[in-house]
């Protein structure tokens, strides 16, 4: 790899940091999806937030940051960020990532998804956009056989 040594000045502090060149291959991330799955119960409030590989290999040293922000009654909301590993994740396989209040379906909600495959770092944003996730547009989740919305 080739580097280069930048400086600026940021607040009156000095700071090093190293930018790659330019011309490395970004990969389109597919096969894999994030769902909003619906509760078995009707009425219950906590839904669950699951992470899909729709890939024939498994994909490692899987890094989900979730978050949600937005305006909610003219006041800018934000919830605390928060990170989970997964060291591998097979293929055709899904895990369940984190529950999610249904409050918090009024803030954009997003899931950003790092992971290696092929000997290859691949990122991407999953957001739920604020509202998102009406219950008549729900549909049937793959391999759950349960009701959400999946985003690809």
């Amino acid at each position: 790899m080739c580097y280069k040594i930048h400086y600026c000045s940021i607040n009156k502090k000095q700071q090093f940091y190293y930018s790659m060149k330019k011309d490395i291959a970004i990969r389109p991330m597919e096969y894999v999806g994030v769902a909003a799955v619906a509760p078995d119960v009707a009425g219950e409030e906590l839904w669950d937030i699951y992470l899909f590989n729709f890939q024939d290999i498994a994909i490692r040293n899987i890094l989900v940051t979730s978050r949600g922000y937005g305006i909610v009654d003219g006041e800018q909301l934000e919830t605390s960020s928060l990170r989970y590993f997964i060291d591998n994740l097979g293929a055709l396989e899904f895990t369940k990532v984190e529950p999610i209040h249904i409050e918090l379906f009024g803030l954009n909600n997003e899931y950003w998804v790092s992971f290696q495959s092929h000997d290859y770092m691949y990122d991407k944003k999953f957001t739920f956009v604020a509202n998102s996730i009406p219950e008549a547009e729900l549909t049937l989740i793959p391999f759950l056989n349960k009701m959400g919305y999946m985003i690809q």
